[in-house]
């Protein structure tokens, strides 16, 4: 019997599905490494969890260089990691070619430079260890037309198919890759001013899920041999539909 900790790294912990998974990865897991740009939410959360894990706090920007080292540090010296939870991230909305292409490539940098750069910190970690598992939370849009989102819906798809490619790769390792695939979620990723274009009111209350639901199918689905996950049952109808379509268009 081992004396290891349970280890798991959270990205965008401070709020959010992030901070969920932290709170239900504590019932697993011995360690969190907790990782967001804000440190206060973090620091409340810690002490939430303190009776049941012990969380490490790491204030990073990930779509900065030396946030991402910041985080592949953490791995370093607190892991192995059983779980990486690649959440951080966030969307704008409005048409590309007027938007800013700085917030455009710092969500490129986020959603695929940093989950790239923590796959490859700590997957050598998890062969020693004979497993572990990886979630890279995408989204429904990556699957759907998404007008208005584009790049947003772009680094999603990209993370959809590195994660099935990534774990034909780790095949026989036990190391699990999930790409999670939510849909409309209660969070604060339809508040910040980016956002200030996309109406909540025009979301049907049936299309909206709250966090636990979507942290517990995706910990829930881990060792299922799907890697792409989508989660909710509307969402999943609202998928095939439009993917049906495709197909019968070519």
């Amino acid at each position: 019997m081992s004396d290891r900790n349970i280890t798991a790294m959270v990205t965008g912990a401070s709020a959010g599905l992030g901070a969920e998974f932290c709170r239900q990865l504590a019932d697993r897991c011995d360690v969190i490494i907790a990782v967001a740009r804000r440190a206060e939410p973090m620091l409340s959360l810690a002490e939430e969890l303190k009776d049941k894990a012990e969380v490490h706090i790491v204030e990073a920007d990930l779509t900065t260089i030396e946030g991402v080292a910041r985080a592949t540090e953490a791995i370093r010296q607190q892991g192995p990691l059983d779980y990486l939870i690649n959440n951080a991230g966030f969307s704008a909305m409005g048409n590309f070619e007027r938007g800013e292409i700085e917030v455009q490539l710092a969500m490129v940098n986020l959603h695929i430079g940093a989950t790239l750069s923590l796959c490859r910190a700590a997957i050598p970690y998890m062969r020693e260890i004979g497993g572990g598992h990886i979630v890279n939370v995408s989204s429904v849009g990556a699957l759907l037309p998404s007008p208005g989102v584009s790049v947003y819906s772009a680094t999603k798809a990209f993370l959809n198919s590195y994660s099935v490619s990534l774990q034909a790769e780790l095949a026989g390792s036990g190391i699990s890759v999930q790409s999670l695939c939510p849909g409309y979620t209660r969070t604060e990723i339809h508040d910040i001013d980016a956002m200030a274009k996309f109406d909540k009111a025009m979301v049907p209350d049936e299309y909206w899920m709250e966090v636990g639901p979507v942290v517990r199918a995706s910990l829930d689905g881990l060792n299922n041999e799907d890697v792409i996950l989508v989660v909710g049952e509307t969402n999943l109808a609202l998928v095939k539909k439009a993917l049906k379509s495709q197909l019968d268009a070519l």
